[in-house]
């Protein structure tokens, strides 16, 4: 027997587009909907709200509709309570369980409605001693209680600031090339200083691009000047950094003349059996064997990073995470406190590092690839800003930006 529940959606419905990728989902769905009642707002500032009945053929495909439609930040009309099942053995969550989004959600149990804690895409959620936490089917113990079907939750979608000319919100249109440089660059240094001014930390996600575009003595500037507190990248931007400091090369190519030299092939290897040796990235610091670049910065002033490997690496350098399951993790450690994320010439990692943040966390990717930036948002990081530009010509303008005085070694 077909099945329905009445839900309900308010934000900027219209001009966002929300309203009509929530009724293209009910379609996808296999499902039918009907629209009971449209306000829309008045004036540019005004939100707008939508309630619709929403029918499938069954529960278990209702569930799963209501649970998508969350992404949206569509609620039922009366969620009810939450329901719990304990999951029957490690790593595998009962076949009902609710997947998370990476909204503001919380859950009803009995009649008290629980936050929960640690927002994050693709989890489920496991209730422990009254408090709710999302939970990676990874980790997942037999025995946790894990919520199940749509029942009792709720999502809130973060505020949608109105665009204007000094606005971050500028930057929010379609990933485009053609945008005032200037302007954008003049927009993130802001945000960054708010961020920091609030005490909350700036995240970065990096690749070697990097340092092949010669942007690595600005990316250091950026860490000796507090803008960096948390940097998240692969062997490649850890090797290569390390590379360029003690040979001057990136990929053997030489970054002061832009050309290839003797045995520079060589060199990024020959840096990863350097650091082996030394024991770690910071033992090489302490030992005086690093004494410039970005991984030595981070060391030199106590930040946090976390290297997390793959299949071709190289090496790879000792503090690099070769399971990617403990890389996770890892990355999941450095979350809290997180108040901006920026992320440069890097797609794996990025969209790795947009799975795991809250939407609620302004992101903010940049490549010369329109690719890149746009498969972040495509794959659930709504809240993703994109900027396609050359990262060494954008880092040299940031770095301008935040730290007054600055002049690159080019110059």
């Amino acid at each position: 027997m077909p099945v329905s529940e009445s839900v309900e959606v308010t934000g900027h419905l219209m001009d966002s587009g929300i309203l009509a990728r929530v009724l293209d989902d009910v379609l996808g769905y296999g499902a039918d909907y009907r629209i009971d009642r449209l306000d829309v707002g008045k004036h540019h500032e005004d939100e707008s709200h939508a309630k619709l009945t929403v029918t499938a053929d069954d529960d278990e495909a209702l569930q799963r509709l209501l649970m998508r439609l969350q992404t949206h930040g569509v609620n039922q009309v009366d969620p009810g309570e939450a329901v719990t099942r304990p999951c029957d053995r490690d790593g595998v969550f009962p076949d009902d369980f609710y997947s998370t989004t990476n909204l503001e959600t919380v859950v009803r149990l009995g009649s008290t409605w629980v936050p929960v804690r640690n927002p994050e895409m693709d989890c489920g959620l496991v209730v422990e001693d009254g408090r709710v936490r999302t939970v990676p089917v990874s980790d997942v113990k037999a025995g946790d209680l894990v919520v199940c079907g749509a029942a009792g939750v709720k999502v809130v979608l973060p505020p949608q600031e109105r665009a204007d000319s000094d606005s971050f919100e500028f930057m929010s249109s379609t990933v485009s090339s053609e945008k005032p440089q200037a302007l954008l660059v003049r927009q993130i240094a802001e945000k960054m200083r708010e961020v920091k001014a609030a005490g909350n930390k700036v995240l970065w996600v990096g690749g070697p691009g990097i340092v092949h575009t010669g942007a690595q003595p600005a990316f250091t500037a950026l860490v000796h000047a507090g803008y960096v507190d948390v940097l998240f990248a692969g062997n490649a931007l850890a090797t290569h950094d390390i590379e360029a400091a003690l040979y001057g090369t990136s990929l053997g190519v030489d970054l002061a003349q832009g050309k290839g030299v003797e045995h520079g092939h060589e060199h990024h290897i020959r840096a990863i059996n350097t650091i082996r040796r030394c024991g770690s990235i910071a033992a090489a610091v302490e030992q005086g064997v690093l004494t410039g670049g970005i991984m030595h910065a981070m060391v030199q002033h106590g930040k946090d990073y976390v290297l997390v490997g793959s299949v071709r690496d190289d090496g790879p350098l000792p503090d690099v995470h070769t399971d990617v399951i403990e890389g996770q993790r890892a990355m999941r450690d450095q979350l809290p406190g997180v108040g901006f994320a920026i992320m440069v010439a890097t797609m794996l990692h990025s969209i790795a590092t947009g799975n795991l943040l809250p939407a609620s966390i302004p992101l903010v990717c940049v490549d010369i690839n329109q690719a890149t930036v746009t498969k972040l948002a495509d794959r659930g990081s709504a809240q993703a800003i994109g900027i396609v530009t050359d990262i060494g010509l954008f880092l040299e303008q940031l770095v301008r930006e935040l730290v007054p005085g600055y002049s690159s070694p080019a110059a």
